[in-house]
This record gives structure tokens, C-alpha cells and sequence, in this order.
């Protein structure tokens, strides 16, 4: 892991954002919380923050709403559905909102632990894949050019 991980605790409850807050750092990530949607939105706008941990009911918007609301960033910051009120519609419905985790409280600490690591995991293939097809690109231009340089009657794409 590294040391400069970025996690969001997005939680109404104060207990439930110290508690998780508490385990993240001494894992060694870099945790910040906060306590409303809107908050939350704010923080994602002015910081890159590699895993959301998003708690299903906030007192200013539901946190599936909130999942299409986070800032798009890349690589993609991995959003985490956190809720003590676990139903098949709400599963259904933070998938289809951009979660990429559902984890129901109370929590199990190992099952949480183990859920971040593996959304770290994707989110470290996603970024190999974009620098991969950033230098393809890179590499295919340069390819180009010289060609062109050489064969002047060629147009650029």
C-alpha cells in the first residue's frame, strides 16, 4: 500500500466516521471525513482521493445520488457504499450509480480492510492501462510524424 493513499469517510454518524477514520490511519492511509453530500462533493473538487467510503443515507442527499455527484477523476476514484439498511433495490441501485463496493454495517474490520485493498488493486490496473495506452498513443504519433516528415505528401489524422 502506499503511504500517500487517499480515503474519504462520507458518514452522518460521528462514531462511525471516528471509528473508521481510526483503523484507515492505523493501516496507514491518509483519511479525511466529513459528515454531508455536500461536504463531500466540496472536498473531491480541491483533492484526488483514491477510495470514497459513502454512507447510503445522508441528512442532505442520499448517498446513491451522491455517487454520480463525486468528481470524476483518474484514475477513478473508487466509491464504496456503506449502510445499515441493506436491500436487494439499494444494491441494485448503487451499482448502477458508479459503486464499486457495497459493504453493510455493522462492520466486519477484515471484510472492510480487505474490500479497500482490492478497489486499490483495480484502481492501480486502471491507471498501468491508461499510461499504457497514453504511451501507445505517444508512440503511434511520433511513428506518424516521422513518416510524415520523410513522405511529405501524407495528410495528418
Amino acid at each position: 500500500m502506499d503511504e500517500h493513499t487517499r480515503v474519504l469517510v462520507i458518514d452522518d454518524d460521528e462514531n462511525i466516521r471516528t471509528m473508521l477514520s481510526m483503523i484507515l490511519e492505523d493501516e496507514g492511509y491518509v483519511v479525511e471525513s466529513v459528515d454531508t453530500a455536500k461536504k463531500a462533493i466540496e472536498r473531491t473538487e480541491k483533492r484526488f482521493y483514491n477510495i470514497a467510503l459513502i454512507d447510503v443515507r445522508l441528512p442532505d442527499m442520499e448517498g446513491i445520488e451522491l455517487l454520480t455527484k463525486i468528481k470524476p477523476t483518474t484514475p477513478k476514484i473508487r466509491k464504496i457504499i456503506i449502510t445499515g439498511y441493506p436491500t436487494l433495490k439499494n444494491a441494485i441501485e448503487a451499482v448502477n450509480n458508479g459503486a464499486d463496493a457495497y459493504i453493510m454495517k455493522p462492520f466486519d474490520v477484515e471484510k472492510v480492510l480487505k474490500t479497500i485493498k482490492e478497489q486499490l488493486k483495480k484502481q492501480n490496473e486502471e491507471r498501468r492501462y491508461s499510461q499504457d495506452r497514453v504511451t501507445e498513443f505517444i508512440e503511434t504519433r511520433v511513428k506518424e510524424l516521422e513518416d510524415m516528415r520523410t513522405t511529405p505528401h501524407k495528410k495528418l489524422r
